[in-house]
């Protein structure tokens, strides 16, 4: 008997392995997946500027760093707690005005270099819903607790997601004209907009995404079906956590095993293994530090991890 609809699934051409370099950009979908790819130890960068929830979100972070247009304190807001920005999610902020801009142009850095090295880049759309600034007229990544008064929401429509979607292709493309960009849409459910209204949001992605693909089928660009996987095969609250919006630990491991099989080197399984080996072992507590026993368990963890990061210098492991 078969209880589960199955998405088929090929493998990829080009495999990400330990000599592929990664930026992944866009929703917390993003986060979860570069999160086994940083506990495994892959050369991945994530998020520079925090969760970027929309496509013209994602585009301007893009267009700014290729651009090195630098922020100043004339971008900054104060949310009666610290200084933050709307181009950046709340995770960048401070008290201090110079520090938060040396740390959104440093973002802006790291997003120029790793677009310019990536072998790969993963850019995840979240919602089609976006916050507009009134005294500014400008799309914000986050509202940052402003009041709700200061904005005015709208859906984007389809056509403004593909031209969207088109300048984010096309910038990269400038730059890095060999690497493969995998989109895909977040099975994360923003229903503080509405249920309906969040289908209405998925939609305008999926129909946006899937235009753009047509045109470009051949340009080394692709899709993975994470909000396919979520809705057609895990229908299921069981994975789900308990706010009932994002996937819990089993329903993360399950797409994370879909993307290793479309798109992980099956040569990296033993890599792989030893790392995982590596950081089960470090979170381990003994019930005694001092113990020779343990003693004896450090020193065959530290030759292990000297032997790996022999080989593999950009692996850091925190004993």
């Amino acid at each position: 008997m078969n209880l589960q609809t199955q998405l088929p699934l090929s493998h990829a051409k080009n495999k990400i392995d330990y000599k592929s370099e990664l930026l992944l950009l866009g929703s917390c979908f993003v986060e979860n997946i570069g999160l086994k790819l940083n506990y495994y130890q892959y050369q991945s960068i994530q998020n520079p500027f925090g969760i970027l929830f929309h496509p013209p979100g994602i585009e301007n972070l893009i267009k700014r760093a290729l651009e090195n247009n630098f922020y100043g304190e004339e971008d900054l807001v104060f949310n009666g707690e610290s200084w933050v920005c709307f181009d950046a999610h709340s995770q960048l902020r401070s008290d201090s005005k110079l520090e938060i801009v040396g740390q959104l142009n440093q973002a802006l850095r790291t997003t120029n270099t790793q677009i310019k090295k990536a072998s790969h880049i993963v850019i995840t759309l979240g919602t089609s819903w976006v916050f507009r600034e009134k005294k500014g007229d400008k799309l914000v990544v986050n509202c940052h607790k402003m009041p709700s008064n200061y904005f005015e929401r709208e859906l984007l429509n389809p056509g403004l997601i593909e031209e969207s979607l088109r300048h984010i292709i096309s910038l990269i493309r400038k730059v890095n004209k060999q690497v493969s960009i995998i989109f895909t849409i977040s099975p994360v459910r923003h229903i503080k907009n509405g249920l309906v209204e969040n289908q209405r949001s998925k939609a305008h992605l999926i129909t946006a995404l899937g235009a753009v693909l047509e045109e470009v089928a051949a340009e080394n660009i692709f899709y993975f079906p994470s909000y396919e996987l979520v809705m057609d095969e895990l229908r299921d609250y069981r994975f789900y956590a308990n706010d009932l919006i994002h996937l819990n630990e089993l329903g993360i491991e399950y797409i994370w095993e879909k993307f290793k099989f479309v798109w992980i080197a099956e040569n990296t399984a033993k890599i792989m293994k030893e790392v995982d080996h590596i950081q089960k072992s470090i979170s381990h507590r003994p019930f005694n530090e001092s113990s020779k026993k343990h003693q004896n368990f450090l020193k065959v963890l530290k030759e292990k991890i000297n032997a790996i990061t022999k080989d593999y210098p950009f692996m850091t492991f925190d004993l």
